[in-house]
């Protein structure tokens, strides 16, 4: 049992468009699990293979009475209904924002043997196939909030005790010009 450590919110890798699977291989099937290893270790319900620092398009979930993985994702919305709630990431950890997403998904893609696969959704199942996919996207769910809601989520972002702000370097140039 692999269970690999979740990049946090920050890391470049997260907002990285992730590459299509092309080989449906030991490989990924071997990723697939370490994909449910780590889920289960962090007690979450989707988990995508950028967050472990893998550019590939797959991830897994576990909503309880459905778990799965979908390869090589892609979303159709069958109606405009949507919803709004609270939303949390495992690169985002301890913390919860009310986001909008889709109400309804049907997620088509593939297992990690290649046979097709299609995953309809509604509620929370639709949420996380939203989320998961965004991943795979680069984008997180913050992007997919108002700018008000941004930045509040933001602000409480940098105030988490897991968040640690980026070293800034003062420059040792000192002279009149620098003071322009």
């Amino acid at each position: 049992m692999t269970v690999l450590p979740v990049r946090l919110f920050g890391d470049p890798v997260l907002t990285q468009p992730a590459a299509p699977v092309t080989d449906f291989d030991a490989e990924l099937r071997k990723l697939v699990r370490d994909l449910h290893h780590t889920l289960d270790a962090q007690h979450g319900t989707g988990l995508a293979a950028p967050q472990l620092g893998i550019g590939r398009r797959v991830f897994v979930f576990d909503m309880g009475d459905t778990r799965g993985h979908l390869v090589n994702p892609t979303l159709a919305f069958p109606d405009e209904q949507e919803q709004d709630g609270p939303e949390g990431c495992l690169s985002i950890p301890g913390l919860y924002f009310d986001t909008v997403r889709r109400l309804n998904v049907v997620a088509k893609g593939y297992t990690m043997h290649g046979d097709p696969l299609q995953i309809v959704g509604a509620g929370d199942l639709a949420r996380c196939l939203q989320h998961e996919t965004d991943h795979l996207d680069g984008v997180l769910f913050l992007d997919r909030m108002d700018p008000r809601r941004r930045r509040a989520a933001l602000r409480e972002i940098l105030a988490a005790d897991w968040n640690t702000p980026p070293k800034v370097k003062v420059s040792p140039h000192t002279g009149a010009f620098w003071q322009r």
